[in-house]
């Protein structure tokens, strides 16, 4: 069985390991960015009054032109923009990936065909421990993915999955701002088929200089998607920009707005580039349940908007205790936040003994030390209810002033 593994799965997928999801039991959930709010009792029985109607027995609507036209009314799309919708967006990324990657033997005659580069600067693939420089100039071009690092990691692996060389490019160690010069000229030299730019980032959480994205749109060759995954708790964004450059997508989700367990994604853009990105949707994509339900939510968008100013108000209001907290001794620096969370750096060697003592106090946050060189010592902490970020802030001071184990935390 080994034999067979070995000579049939990719070397490259043997590598990985799966997607790691930890069981949450019993904790409260401050690390997956989720909304911490469910909906009021009298709403949800509305919901399931609504779901009356879903007919399990046939196949849904291939389009869902219904919540597309929800989704158009709700989220403001551009006239003249279409969707596409994913089962997450991730789904939709990897429907980017599988729609440009080009077939290794296709690599020699594609218009971007040319010697390779040196792939020092900035990182490229997963693992750059092997390159040889005297093949710099001897390897073909490859198809590539750019994004930022660190940033979200399914760009990696899809790209990845899809074949696709990734080209990560480093933000600015000291403030996580886009490093403009590198990127530029990481996308001269390997001229990517797609550009993923998270905006706000995660998991650093800063808005990027927008008139640096624009520059980025204007040089790339491929296309470049601005990833608004925490759109609704900052302003900033680039849908109602769509149209100005002829390879700019916006993708988005409703995850973060409070309806993850639906696992809904759209990507805006023009109809032209939306209508070949759909030819490698599988069919059936978005299931009846799922459209019904988001559906269901938009028309009650009141109430997910007021859980959005609740989050961004305990956003401030739990930045602020963390400083106080920390109180100027650096042992919990946290960074300027525009997401539902905050990446907080803790002394050094000490982000594992905070994240298990927080476990072991069931609270669950998201232990970041260890993925991204840049992101060394560091945690990140979901925005949760009042009452959860007032137990978080206790068990934090009780760790910094009781438990020895953590106390340089």
């Amino acid at each position: 069985m080994n034999h067979l593994i070995a000579q049939l799965i990719r070397p490259e997928i043997r590598a990985l390991k799966a997607y790691h999801v930890p069981d949450a039991t019993g904790m409260i959930k401050l690390d997956a960015m989720e909304n911490p709010y469910p909906w009021p009792e009298s709403l949800g029985n509305d919901w399931l009054e609504a779901l009356r109607d879903a007919e399990l027995n046939r196949y849904p609507d291939p389009r869902a032109r219904a919540l597309q036209a929800a989704l158009r009314e709700a989220m403001q799309i551009p006239e003249g923009m279409d969707l596409l919708l994913g089962n997450g967006s991730d789904e939709l990324i990897q429907m980017l990936a599988l729609a440009v990657a080009a077939p290794a033997a296709a690599q020699a005659s594609h218009p971007n065909f040319s010697p390779s580069l040196s792939p020092n600067s900035p990182t490229t693939g997963l693992d750059d421990t092997c390159h040889d420089p005297s093949l710099e100039h001897s390897q073909p071009w490859r198809p590539s993915l750019l994004s930022l690092d660190p940033g979200f990691v399914m760009y990696r692996m899809i790209g990845l999955f899809a074949g696709l060389e990734y080209v990560g490019v480093n933000l600015n160690a000291a403030d996580f701002s886009l490093d403009l010069e590198a990127t530029l000229a990481a996308i001269e030299r390997h001229q990517p088929l797609l550009t993923f730019i998270a905006y706000p980032n995660n998991p650093t959480g800063n808005l990027f200089d927008p008139a640096a994205i624009e520059q980025i749109i204007a040089a790339s060759p491929g296309l470049v998607i601005v990833d608004e995954a925490y759109a609704p708790f900052t302003d900033a964004s680039f849908l109602p920009r769509l149209g100005e450059w002829p390879n700019l997508l916006v993708m988005r989700t409703v995850s973060k707005m409070g309806l993850a367990g639906l696992r809904l994604g759209y990507l805006a853009g023009p109809t032209e580039w939306i209508e070949q990105i759909d030819k490698v949707r599988l069919p059936y994509n978005i299931n009846v349940l799922s459209q019904a339900s988001a559906a269901f939510a938009l028309r009650h968008r009141d109430v997910l908007d007021a859980q959005t100013a609740s989050i961004r108000e305990e956003r401030g209001r739990l930045a602020a205790a963390l400083a106080d907290l920390d109180d100027g001794r650096g042992q919990l620096q946290q960074y300027p936040s525009d997401a539902n969370f905050i990446l907080v750096r803790t002394q050094p060697g000490r982000a594992g003994a905070l994240f298990n003592g927080l476990r072991e106090r069931n609270i669950l946050i998201k232990n970041l030390d260890g993925a991204h060189p840049m992101l060394a010592d560091c945690v990140r902490i979901t925005v949760g209810t009042a009452e959860e970020n007032q137990l978080l802030l206790d068990t934090l001071r009780e760790l910094q002033n009781n438990d020895p184990k953590t106390s340089h935390c």
